[in-house]
């Protein structure tokens, strides 16, 4: 959980980079890229992490995020939509709360949690779904960025032999 709001800052800043980047390199016509036939698509999974900005909405921070809603039909849209959240709620934190404020527990999903863990689950949900999604892009074909270290083509751009 977060204690300090430069610490938020520093790790989202990190970690909604890297989920901007996979989202720019999906395609539309990625979108439709499932594993299962009842499973998420890759658009639908991309506007979940979009939507999801949302978390720290619930957690009582003023900031509009996505609508729950269909997904757009572009993934350039997804992509920018997901970057305006990601800013406005870097920003709101930033302006809204507080050290002290992180420590403050609010209802979140039948339980109380502070605003700090609020905000850790939201960076390692948005985490969690953007490596489902770096699976669907695989499979539709889709080369994917590297996020804790280079993808396989990053590698072999190195003049590195990419691990199997």
């Amino acid at each position: 959980m977060y204690r300090r709001i430069d610490d938020f800052l520093t790790d989202y800043t990190y970690e909604s980079q890297a989920t901007l980047s996979v989202l720019r390199a999906l395609t539309d016509e990625a979108l439709a890229q499932r594993v299962t036939p009842n499973g998420r698509t890759a658009g639908r999974l991309a506007w979940h992490i979009a939507i999801c900005t949302g978390m720290a909405a619930e957690a009582g921070l003023e900031v509009r995020t996505p609508p729950d809603s269909d997904p757009p039909a572009s993934a350039r849209e997804i992509a920018e939509r997901y970057g305006e959240a990601a800013c406005a709620v870097s920003g709101a934190v930033k302006a809204q709360w507080t050290d002290a404020s992180l420590a403050e527990e609010v209802p979140m999903y039948g339980e109380m949690w502070t605003r700090g863990k609020a905000l850790m689950a939201m960076v390692k949900h948005e985490a969690h779904h953007r490596g489902q999604l770096t699976v669907l892009m695989r499979q539709a074909g889709l080369t994917v960025p590297g996020v804790y270290g280079p993808a396989r083509e990053e590698w072999a751009a190195m003049g590195m032999d990419p691990q199997p």
